[in-house]
């Protein structure tokens, strides 16, 4: 019976643990940063994205600075969108119907590399989310996913060859790894945060980023 005892805590215990950090994620999710910066003298626009998980920050190639654009491989779009997250889930996971249990527990638990995943677009969808940005906040952004990138020893990006899903996307190494705590969400809240938009204190979610933009 004290064996028993034992084993139902334990079990209490791990199955608490998933409950303490969705309730601990929202809650911090709910939190707004930056909620008075937004709307100071903005006069440009960039774009948030989604596929229902994963959150992409889309951005102008006009608005682009030059040493965040050299070295991708583009020709003429008018727009790039930009996300992070887990090597091994990126490429093993190209559609949600290939998501598996390891690709999943890999990707939370297991350190591993991180990639850029780099979309390429000719013109803009009608169902991104605008976010109005103003000339520095634009400079804080470019710079936090140029500092994304992990350079080679020439100090040049590095793109996987032939590994993207389609002709309009690519995969660059990335700095960082991986996990509950920084997911590919919370890569981009961050990126927010950082250049003074608003963002959530802090979230593994896409919609908690999303519905801070939504009208």
């Amino acid at each position: 019976m004290k064996y028993l005892k034992k084993i139902l805590k334990f079990i209490l215990g791990v199955l608490a643990l998933p409950t303490i950090y969705l309730l601990v994620s929202l809650l911090l999710t709910a939190i707004t940063v930056n909620k008075n910066e937004t709307d100071l003298y903005t006069e440009k626009e960039i774009f948030l994205s989604t596929n229902g998980i994963h959150l992409d920050i889309i951005i102008p190639t006009s608005e682009i600075e030059d040493e965040l654009i050299n070295g991708l491989k583009m020709k003429d779009e008018k727009y790039l969108s930009f996300g992070w997250g887990d090597e091994s889930f990126y490429l093993n996971t190209p559609t949600w119907s290939d998501l598996t249990f390891k690709n999943a527990f890999s990707a939370m638990f297991l350190k591993g590399n991180a990639l850029i995943h780099l979309t390429k677009y000719s013109e803009k969808n009608p169902k991104w989310i605008v976010v109005s940005i103003n000339a520095e906040q634009l400079s804080k952004l470019n710079k936090y996913i140029l500092n994304a990138f992990k350079l080679d020893e020439n100090g040049n990006k590095t793109i996987l060859k032939n590994k993207g899903y389609t002709l309009n996307d690519d995969f660059y190494k990335a700095k960082g790894s991986y996990s509950i705590l920084k997911t590919c969400n919370s890569w981009a809240n961050s990126a927010l945060k950082t250049s003074g938009l608003k963002s959530c204190y802090w979230t593994p979610f896409d919609f908690g980023i999303i519905n801070k933009y939504k009208n």
